[in-house]
């Protein structure tokens, strides 16, 4: 049910009331809050998997791990707010010898406020209601209001009913977990422009991050948007390695390209190599490979219908020629795998070559030499990931390709593919723009937490009034930065 101007105003104060109450409460009580939800949504039966599966198409296995995932975030967050480690806790004593005389100042970072979170089309538990960008907000002490995605509705009231179990058994305030419905860009664009919001989470296409990058930097008060958009994730096939195993890569690659039905934000859709005969073995492979796929269905109608209008639109354009297609006949609402070609002298003065095409699409780069090979690297936009399948003699002979990879991508990866995207804290899953909003940031993984914190420093301040994490006795027992040197230790006197 859509929600009104109205409404909207409504949510948005509730939460920014939460976020007052929240900003009041120990970090022990916000841990054990979010390890509820953990547990609320791992009591979840039978009736969450085969609701998503009737709203996603998404099979069983997949849910079931991705429900496993959802459950590790919530709690693998709970442990790093536990640690302390999204607060960066920072304290330099004072020197009343020093001239002038040096203040105590101690630095941790808060919450920023309440935060508006759209729910992702590709991942219903991992990226959308109670995903990583709602377990990330919450972490850092925000409130939250969830935009449901329309791909799944009750799927999203399944999971946002969970939260709201645990926001009750927590003792939390009302408001510090908000669900809406929104059948208008303008209504979700309001969960953006109120004033009380200090932050957005997005998970999607470059068109939908983009708008509302702009309507949060229209407001009198910019805030930041932190989005992840599209990306075509370019493999860089080196030629000592293509010597090697030109069968088995093509193999592996086309494994990757169509796992999901290709709708992963880190699908490989884009491949570069020098021509040669095996780059040819290598195609070949591909085809044959592509053409024993069997197209299955997408995750809803205008996500089938996208992919095959993107796609005609790039195998369009000039120099561009379709190499192979799934034998298979693909049914309405199924993403057929498709594998095209273009000459790297052909991708250089066309950028629509490297528009996302969000599905089980490929398009093999053939570049005349070397030189060609690093002018299309460097022609790149930015990337969430850039995979190398090179030898240790590739990488030394392409010292300046592999530096000119580095700055275009969030991940580099080194003979693997990347649609697998670990839950950790050395994860970085973001890259230069457009793949996301900014570079600097994460949104998977416990660092992801920094997204919604902001730094407070604290001067000159009386021990018994300083937040828990600053105190000289550090109760929490948490690592801190005193005097430039990590320890858990109390701070001298």
């Amino acid at each position: 049910m859509s929600v009104s101007k109205e409404g909207i105003e409504s949510i948005v104060q509730k939460a920014q009331e939460a976020f007052v109450a929240i900003s009041k409460i120990s970090l022990a009580k916000r841990v054990a809050f979010m390890r509820n939800v953990a547990s609320e949504i791992e009591a979840l039966g039978p009736e969450l998997i085969s609701t998503a599966q009737q709203e996603s198409s998404l099979p069983e296995g997949r849910l079931v791990g991705e429900k496993g995932r959802t459950i590790f975030q919530w709690r693998s967050y709970a442990d790093a707010v536990e640690r302390g480690d999204s607060l960066d806790i920072s304290i330099d004593t004072a020197n009343a010898e020093r001239t002038p005389p040096k203040p105590d100042i101690r630095k941790t970072n808060v919450g920023l406020g309440p935060v508006t979170v759209f729910g992702a089309s590709n991942f219903p538990f991992a990226f959308s209601t109670a995903g990583g960008d709602t377990a990330g907000a919450i972490a850092a002490g925000c409130s939250v209001i969830v935009k449901a995605h329309p791909g799944h509705p009750k799927t999203s009231q399944i999971m946002a009913d969970a939260i709201l179990s645990a926001v009750a058994k927590s003792d939390f305030p009302e408001g510090t977990f908000s669900h809406v419905f929104c059948e208008t860009n303008e209504e979700a664009q309001l969960l953006v422009s109120n004033p009380l919001i200090k932050a957005v989470g997005f998970t999607g296409s470059y068109r939908g991050g983009k708008a509302l990058m702009d309507v949060a930097a229209s407001r009198p008060e910019p805030i930041p948007v932190y989005a992840e958009m599209g990306s075509v994730n370019p493999v860089f096939i080196l030629p000592a390695k293509l010597k090697d195993s030109a069968v088995e890569l093509a193999k592996q690659y086309v494994g990757s390209l169509t796992l999901g039905v290709g709708q992963f934000c880190t699908n490989p859709g884009l491949a570069i190599g020098v021509q040669s005969p095996e780059l040819d073995e290598f195609i070949a492979t591909f085809q044959a490979e592509i053409e024993k796929a069997i197209p299955a269905p997408m995750l809803n109608a205008g996500i089938a219908k996208a992919y095959v209008s993107n796609k005609e639109k790039l195998v369009s354009q000039s120099g561009v020629d379709v190499a192979a297609v799934a034998v298979a006949e693909a049914a309405e609402g199924c993403g057929a795998p498709t594998v095209a070609t273009a000459l790297g002298v052909d991708f250089l003065i066309n950028d629509a070559l490297q528009e996302e095409v969000f599905g089980p699409f490929a398009l093999i780069v053939k570049c005349k030499d070397e030189a060609e090979m690093l002018a299309v690297t460097e022609k790149l936009h930015g990337q969430l990931t850039a995979t190398l399948l090179a030898t240790g003699e590739d990488l030394a002979a392409n010292a300046e390709l592999v530096s000119t990879i580095q700055s275009k991508c969030g991940r580099i990866i080194f003979n693997n593919f990347p649609t697998g995207v670990e839950v950790c804290k050395a994860m970085h899953h973001g890259g230069p723009f457009p793949s996301s909003s900014n570079v600097k940031f994460t949104s998977v993984g416990s660092d992801s937490i920094k997204r919604f914190v902001r730094p407070l420093s604290f001067q000159n301040w009386p021990d018994e009034f300083l937040p828990e994490e600053l105190k000289t006795s550090n109760p929490l027992g948490i690592w801190r930065t005193v005097n430039n040197e990590l320890t858990k230790a109390a701070v001298a006197n």
